[in-house]
């Protein structure tokens, strides 16, 4: 792995983070209890971090 790669990898964990946790908190502002908030936050989590995967893919 170059530099690149790594910012990238960094850069997407960094996105999907953010994402999954701001869903996790409006699901939570929401009334939605506090397991289901932190479990719909990891599945937006890890849906993020798929589709920035795969945009890189198709773009390389």
């Amino acid at each position: 792995m170059n530099a690149i790669d790594v910012l990238f990898l960094l850069l997407a964990i960094s996105f999907s983070v953010n994402v999954g946790g701001a869903a996790g908190w409006l699901a939570a502002c929401a009334g939605m209890e506090w397991a289901r908030a932190v479990l719909l936050g990891g599945g937006a989590a890890g849906t993020t971090m798929a589709l920035v995967f795969a945009g890189a893919a198709a773009f390389r």
